[in-house]
């Protein structure tokens, strides 16, 4: 659907039925996919679209017609290989979810579960909790999963933060991922793709990531007057993918600030919500 329609739907009022209004007017050029939701239920508090069903319904509603799907159960759970399972067969469920797998590699069998996810489930890629499952990027292990990745054929996503460490229930306090090691990191599997979640991008490891062509970021959480667009030119319009992180999130204001970047162009715009998603899941 066109931008024109989007923004006029976003200020209409009802912000799922006027882009649904939208996207019927007006079926071109371009579809939306987010690279960034989360199935089930976050450990810690229930949240308004945390049922499979009622999620894809209101993406749908908003134009949204695949989804990249992490699980949240991946932050806690020990056994990923069953968490593995259960979030292939809910997505199975829905032709608009595409399964993406948590893997902990500093727990004992991780090879298998990677290699699970790549062949068993026939997902595109996995989904990392550094700060939640107690690892640096410097880690061996951490290296050994980018190259072996990287030989499957998997793109990888690091998620940076889930909640904001003032937010977090006090018997779970994780920082954020310390993502000043990655560039070093990636020089051992130079051609992995690695698309970084929930980031601001800021600082001396913004610089040094910003320079890696195999690095990918999305605009869940970033914010400011035309941040997204500073970021789109800060490291190219094809190294920039559209993300909610809902149910989180409310994902009608990660649209709403995505469209609204008036310094991005039709093109711009295109690569943002689709064209740079599929990429990362064609390879």
């Amino acid at each position: 659907m066109k931008r024109r329609n989007l923004i006029k739907a976003a200020v209409a009022g009802s912000v799922a039925v006027t882009f649904a209004k939208a996207a019927e007017e007006d079926a071109g050029p371009f579809e939306i996919i987010d690279s960034n939701v989360s199935l089930f239920h976050w450990p810690f508090r229930r949240l308004p679209l945390d049922q499979t069903g009622k999620l894809v319904t209101r993406m749908g509603e908003l134009g949204v017609s695949k989804m990249l799907a992490g699980s949240f159960e991946g932050l806690i759970h020990r056994d990923l290989a069953s968490v593995n399972q259960r979030l292939s067969e809910e997505c199975a469920k829905y032709k608009e979810l595409i399964p993406v797998g948590t893997v902990n590699p500093e727990m004992t069998g991780w090879e298998v579960v990677l290699n699970q996810c790549a062949g068993k489930f026939g997902m595109p890629g996995v989904r990392l909790f550094p700060n939640y499952h107690g690892y640096s990027l410097e880690s061996a292990s951490f290296q050994k999963l980018l190259k072996l990745s990287e030989r499957l054929g998997l793109f990888v996503q690091i998620a940076s933060a889930m909640e904001d460490v003032r937010m977090q229930h006090p018997s779970v306090k994780v920082s954020d991922v310390d993502l000043s090691p990655l560039a070093d990191a990636v020089k051992n599997a130079p051609k992995v793709r690695i698309q970084i979640l929930n980031w601001k991008p800021r600082g001396l490891a913004f610089e040094a990531l910003r320079k890696l062509p195999q690095i990918r970021f999305d605009t869940a959480r970033v914010d400011g007057t035309d941040g997204i667009a500073k970021l789109v030119e800060a490291v190219g319009s094809e190294r920039v993918l559209f993300s909610s992180h809902a149910p989180f999130l409310i994902p009608e204001a990660a649209l709403i600030r995505t469209l609204h970047e008036s310094r991005l162009g039709e093109n711009d715009l295109s690569l943002l919500v689709q064209g740079n998603a599929e990429a990362l899941l064609e390879g």
